[in-house]
């Protein structure tokens, strides 16, 4: 039965996933939009850290966690897990004489993990990997009256995925992803002057799309056997991303909005209809200690060459990067996952902080994100399905040199679903 809905979900979200529009931050002016959260809601709970991995649930993050992935407590049922997320964005938005509050829900991820064997798993899966959805007003005064510019983009890249891990030794495993990125980035700039009866406009369009990969090891020895030591390293390559690009310029008219006239730019003459863009590589290293279904803490570092990159089609001379960092805290705790008598203490509780200097630099000042995650983790029946619940509050950018501070509260919830996908036979 799980199967036959995964199966519907999957055709009516992948066309809706590649649609939506998944933020209405004015930071995703910038670059190829804003960069989305790849993991699941259990990770994202966790200040995003990635490095924990167990039988039952799909880290999206660790490719190496695939390995843990396996035969349940029978020894003669595989299980298959499927796992979907959503989550609902409150936005405020805030300049140095403004403040708007909006909101947006989208699809986060949908994927399926099963084992190959013992110490080898697989899966795959489709979610959003940047959006871009801003509605931006510039007034100026000029000699010849109120200059606007009305700046709007949307759109943003897709995400589809293959990862395999294997356990080459004991508490060893090893990953890798394979992630094909694809979809486009529209803008609009219109200008008009304060009683002038036509206006210009400025419209530009990426079809883009690239591969990159994701390479995992993990190490997590048990001590005493009752404590694991966990230790993750983690590198996504740099992303080699092809660009289709058009462009037009016209004028309209302000009255009715319709075009007055419409030029096609010869983009080739310029060298800028194709185009490359290079998202550099992060590297993560994660640290974390525990106890096998009761506790964990773990905390991770994440690094990246932003300041090479570059967007030469959609650029804008208002920003340039640096070198980016991420700092992420998390911790769970599971009171009793085999009581019988209390529901409150098969709960999985779960906290973190995290700290992202996006390497983004905007009229000369850092544009910082900051965020504080808790969530639960409630069975579903006896089985080992679950359902998650998380909320975030976080802040980016400031109000300094004529910026945007956002404030967010981000619900998730996300569906972690186990079944059975073949059951070996025993003859009495």
């Amino acid at each position: 039965m799980i199967r036959k809905i995964v199966i519907t979900i999957v055709c009516m979200t992948t066309i809706g996933m590649y649609a939506q529009d998944g933020t209405l931050s004015p930071y995703s002016f910038f670059g190829i939009g804003d960069l989305k959260n790849v993991s699941t809601v259990e990770n994202q709970m966790m200040g995003g850290v990635g490095m924990y991995a167990d039988s039952i649930h799909v880290n999206l993050k660790n490719p190496a966690a695939y390995g843990k992935l396996g035969l349940d407590v029978m020894d003669n049922v595989g299980l298959v897990t499927y796992t979907a997320g959503v989550s609902n964005n409150q936005y405020q938005l805030k300049s140095f004489n403004a403040e708007e509050k909006s909101s947006i829900t989208s699809l986060d991820y949908l994927a399926l993990a099963f084992s190959l064997g013992k110490g080898l798993g697989m899966g795959f899966g489709i979610m959003p990997y940047s959006s871009v959805g801003y509605n931006l007003v510039d007034e100026q005064a000029s000699a010849n009256g109120s200059l606007v510019n009305v700046y709007s983009g949307e759109g943003g890249l897709t995400r589809v995925f293959y990862s395999v891990g294997y356990e080459v030794f004991k508490d060893v495993t090893l990953g890798a992803t394979i992630n094909y990125n694809f979809g486009s980035l529209d803008s609009e700039r219109l200008q008009q002057v304060d009683g002038i009866q036509f206006g210009t406009f400025d419209r530009r369009s990426s079809r883009v799309n690239g591969y990159d990969f994701n390479y995992a090891l993990n190490y997590t020895p048990l001590f005493n056997d009752k404590y694991r030591f966990h230790s993750s390293i983690r590198v996504n390559t740099q992303g080699n991303l092809v660009s289709e690009n058009d462009r037009q310029i016209g004028s309209f008219s302000v009255a009715t909005g319709g075009n007055i006239e419409e030029l096609e730019v010869d983009l080739a003459a310029q060298n800028l209809r194709n185009t490359e863009l290079k998202i550099p590589t992060t590297t993560t290293l994660g640290l974390g200690y525990g106890e096998d279904l009761k506790w964990f803490v773990g905390a991770e570092y994440s690094f990246q060459g932003m300041g090479s990159f570059e967007n030469s089609f959609l650029g804008a001379n208002s920003v340039r990067y640096e070198d980016a960092s991420s700092y992420a805290l998390g911790v769970f705790i599971v009171p009793d996952h085999d009581s019988f008598t209390s529901y409150l203490k098969r709960i999985t509780y779960r906290a973190g902080l995290r700290l992202d200097k996006t390497g983004m630099i905007v009229n000369d000042v850092d544009i910082n994100n900051f965020g504080i995650t808790f969530g639960l983790g409630l069975p579903l029946g006896r089985s080992f399905s679950n359902l998650n619940l998380g909320f975030e509050l976080g802040k980016r950018g400031t109000t300094r040199a004529n910026l945007v501070e956002e404030s967010y509260f981000k619900i998730n919830v996300g569906l972690s679903l186990n079944d059975r996908w073949f059951q070996k036979r025993k003859i009495n």
